[in-house]
């Protein structure tokens, strides 16, 4: 499950003060770190930029649908920029 302060930036993020979608919430999260992962992302949760692009993959997929090409755009961008950093990935000696 995704880190309390990843869950609390993100319900941050989305205005949401309720603790019923915790659960819904944690999950989009920690897709989103797979998916960063899938990317060759290596994906600590205190680094900004990671947690940045998981809080983007969230709000793309929860309650924003009129937002949501905006933001697949943005996370796309996101996670190219941080697959293509060195201090972001480990594909090991050339």
């Amino acid at each position: 499950m995704a880190s309390t302060e990843l869950l609390a930036s993100a319900k941050l993020a989305a205005r949401i003060t309720t603790d019923a979608f915790d659960s819904q919430i944690g999950r989009l999260l920690d897709t989103a770190m797979l998916d960063l992962g899938v990317a060759g992302v290596e994906v600590p949760e205190v680094d900004t930029l990671v947690t940045q692009a998981a809080i983007t993959y969230f709000l793309m997929h929860f309650g924003a649908p009129d937002e949501y090409e905006r933001l697949k755009r943005s996370y796309d961008e996101q996670k190219a920029q941080l697959a293509t950093c060195t201090g972001y990935t480990d594909w090991g000696e050339s």
